[in-house]
């Protein structure tokens, strides 16, 4: 299972990294990225607990039950999550809605904290910040 959540693990930071470097040239597409970065991110911290997701629903709902809920993380991360759910919908789907700059850089902060959240769970496997 390691192995799986290695590889999740280094789509989520080549996610980021991309977010990061699309704040200005592509906002829409660095919240998209940025969304994917902890999606891929909270996917390889599931995957070390042996649950896998077909869809983004249910990694969705066992991030609330399994780690919110019961106070495991801070419910400042559902918000973050809940935030970048909603600007890559809007950078992704979004017809007359755009996303704009400082939008974007805050999904990538909030990104970077759900990323730095999962690192330090297990920093033997996803490294040290």
């Amino acid at each position: 299972m390691s192995e799986i959540a290695r590889a999740l693990w280094e789509r989520a930071e080549e996610a980021l990294a991309i977010a990061r470097m699309a704040v200005e040239l592509g906002p829409n597409s660095s919240a998209s990225r940025s969304y994917y970065a902890a999606f891929q991110a909270l996917s390889a911290y599931f995957a070390l607990r042996g649950k896998t997701f077909t869809k983004h629903a249910q990694l969705r709902a066992a991030f609330h039950t399994d780690l919110v809920r019961p106070g495991v993380w801070p419910k400042s991360f559902a918000e973050d999550f809940g935030r970048l759910w909603e600007s890559r919908q809007t950078g992704d789907y979004g017809d007359i809605q755009k996303i704009d700059s400082a939008t974007a850089l805050r999904a990538v902060d909030a990104a970077t904290r759900i990323l730095d959240k999962v690192r330090a769970s297990h920093p033997d496997i996803f490294g040290d910040a």
